[in-house]
């Protein structure tokens, strides 16, 4: 998901070197891996009211205002950093939308986000359903994907946020531990609960197979 780290690296040493058309190409590279982990956070019961592409545009010009400043002793990996940025900026979001619109955004919401219906929870359904249920048509590939779903949104929100960062962003376990302040063995675990706890809810019960 996040753009490849050798080019990252050889625009973020021209930026270091004063290059303005590295930092918005840099900038640009990454616009739509930034819109995609907001898209896979962002509250259905603020959409209406909240586009994402302006939390996009918030992120990023914070990056551009702090660039100089993570150039000088960059603290972890660019991507990483941009990400650190835009959860802050997604979880203002939330607290300044709830505030505002509480009676009209606390009412029921759908489960669906924008960036959990692609191929990734495709690929994350057959890892975990019913090997026997192959996704040989669109309206099975629909009912896996709702499926799944449904059962991302019953995990609280410390193993939702693990499955999201390995499975949607594609985050290897090491940038996983370093995100989230933990060893690579807790992060290991961390994600091996959630995985465990997602399967458990998209298993049929009493091994029953769905209609």
């Amino acid at each position: 998901m996040w753009p490849d780290a050798t080019n990252t690296q050889e625009l973020l040493a021209q930026a270091k070197a004063g290059d303005a058309d590295a930092v918005d190409h840099l900038l640009a590279r990454h616009r739509e891996a930034i819109r995609r982990m907001i898209d896979l956070r962002l509250d259905p019961a603020i959409v209406q009211r909240l586009d994402a592409s302006d939390v996009v545009q918030e992120v990023l010009i914070e990056v551009s205002r702090r660039l100089k400043e993570y150039l000088k002793a960059p603290p972890m990996p660019f991507h990483l950093w941009l990400r650190h940025i835009a959860k802050d900026h997604i979880i203002d979001a939330h607290r300044r939308h709830h505030q505002a619109q509480k009676r009209g955004v606390n009412r029921e919401q759908p489960i669906q986000r924008p960036g959990w219906s692609d191929r990734s929870s495709l690929d994350l359904a057959g890892q975990l359903m019913d090997q026997d249920l192959t996704p040989a048509s669109a309206a099975i590939q629909e009912e896996m994907q709702r499926r799944l779903r449904e059962a991302i949104g019953q995990l609280d929100d410390d193993d939702r946020e693990v499955i999201l960062m390995r499975h949607y962003e594609m985050l290897a376990n090491q940038e996983v531990a370093e995100s989230l302040g933990l060893t690579e063995a807790a992060a290991s675990m961390r994600y091996l609960r959630a995985v465990r706890k997602l399967r458990d809810l998209l298993s049929p019960p009493n091994g029953e197979r769905p209609a």
